[in-house]
């Protein structure tokens, strides 16, 4: 059985979607099988396409993440996926809370995946300037590429 990911942002519109996007393309690069998926701690953007910025920066970057919807974690996930991956410390503290007794998911933090990064968040460019995205973008990549050598 492949690895399964799910990567955790509040809203499920910015980061995660990227991070879902940077890791199956960091996988189809390294002809590694992988089930990646995202999701949200909150139900703002439940149905929703990615940010137009998010998907702007995916775009430029050669990937579309227009058919992505928003979508809030579940329970089911905590047992659906080996690895539950935060993109920062509030949305790790709500998954630790949130997780189910038989929750057999590892959670961790993006930035856990990243050299000399360890326990950072991963800034939300949703209200910042739009070179944002494309700071989220270098992360998430470099992250993914990690990721791959790990599970794999």
């Amino acid at each position: 059985m492949p690895q399964s990911v799910l990567f955790i942002c509040l809203g499920n519109i910015c980061r995660s979607p990227l991070a879902e996007a940077a890791l199956r393309e960091e996988c189809k690069l390294q002809s590694v099988s992988m089930v990646v998926d995202s999701a949200g701690t909150s139900d703002w953007h439940a149905g929703q396409a990615p940010d137009e910025r998010a998907q702007a920066v995916a775009t430029k970057n050669g990937l579309d993440i227009g058919h992505l919807r928003g979508r809030m974690v579940s329970a089911n996930d905590f047992r659906d996926f080996d690895h539950i991956i935060a993109l920062d410390a509030q949305n790790l503290k709500d998954l630790e809370n949130i997780q189910p007794v038989d929750g057999t998911a590892q959670l961790s933090m993006l930035t856990d995946y990243i050299h000399g990064r360890k326990g950072e968040d991963i800034a939300d460019p949703y209200y910042g300037k739009e070179n944002g995205f494309d700071v989220t973008w270098a992360e998430v990549t470099e992250a993914a590429r990690s990721i791959v050598k790990v599970l794999k």
